[in-house]
């Protein structure tokens, strides 16, 4: 390391002194307008220290000059927005689900507050199309397990499915497996058998008349001698083709052997009626309501 300035005479310019590895540091000040544009940064920070909220404190923050917040700007434009819905939102929570149908206008209210009250709280699981997900069922398409009238859907948001509400839809697919109720080879036998109604390829070598005797026995019941299913129960549609969990047969001989127990909450309690209606109405102009 050179222990004084010099000259570098390739750049003209002298230097710090400090040299490394033949390396030499020249000595090149700022620009004088960077320097001022530093210490205007350092003034200007300082103002809006004072003007705007700014420094932490242990339970809150001071608050600055102006006290400006834009959670308070956001609260006061949806107070000005509900303010400006005025008569229309009192008549949405007036109006029952069929009035709402027939008026344009109080339709296309609910349809614009129900978009944001499902992107809100059904996309986690639905999406935010509503086109669903495994386990969770597609909005969009008419296949219901517990009805897609208005009054049904909205039975179905209010109370939930096994949620544990008093109301709640409460019915399960029953484990045949788990319980000992069915073998393992009669699983998979009534597995390529329920495949087969939806016109799903079965494994070489399957009896679809032990398939049909077993489904008679212990299916039927719930989802009726054709499969064509039970609402009332919850029981799914097995010829339409369109499966929650999956259509292979691993999955299907899942379903058989361990039984499906999903939840939906229930919405009641957790949103006020207006927001459930105006939620049904939305589910139910997707494209799959009845």
């Amino acid at each position: 390391m050179a222990e004084q300035n010099d000259f570098d005479h390739v750049s003209g310019k002298t230097t710090t002194g400090h040299e490394w590895d033949g390396i030499k540091e020249l000595n090149t000040p700022l620009p004088r307008w960077w320097v001022l544009t530093f210490y205007a940064c350092i003034i200007w920070a300082v103002g809006y220290w004072v003007v705007y909220p700014s420094w932490p404190l242990l339970s809150s923050y001071l608050p600055g000059v102006m006290h400006y917040s834009s959670r308070a700007d956001v609260a006061v434009e949806l107070a000005n927005l509900e303010k400006s819905r005025g008569e229309k939102m009192v008549a949405l929570g007036a109006a029952s689900l069929a009035d709402i149908e027939k008026d344009p206008a109080l339709l296309a209210l609910a349809r614009a507050r129900g978009k944001t009250v499902f992107g809100d709280n059904c996309a986690p699981c639905h999406g935010s199309g509503a086109a669903g997900a495994k386990g969770y069922p597609n909005l969009n398409d008419d296949d219901w397990l517990w009805g897609g009238t208005l009054d049904q859907i909205m039975q179905t948001i209010q109370f939930g499915v096994r949620s544990g509400h008093a109301k709640t839809h409460d019915s399960a697919m029953l484990a045949f497996g788990k319980d000992g109720t069915l073998k393992p080879e009669q699983i998979v036998t009534v597995a390529n058998y329920v495949r087969s109604l939806s016109g799903l390829p079965t494994r070489q070598g399957y009896d679809a008349g032990a398939g049909a005797k077993i489904f008679a026995e212990n299916c039927t019941v719930c989802h009726g001698d054709a499969g064509k299913g039970n609402q009332e129960l919850g029981a799914p549609n097995l010829t339409d083709k369109i499966w929650l969990y999956g259509s292979d047969e691993a999955t299907v001989v899942e379903t058989i052997t361990n039984g499906r127990t999903g939840v939906m909450p229930a919405w009641v309690g957790r949103l006020d009626p207006s927001t459930i209606k105006v939620m049904a109405v939305y589910v139910h102009s997707l494209g799959g309501g009845k």
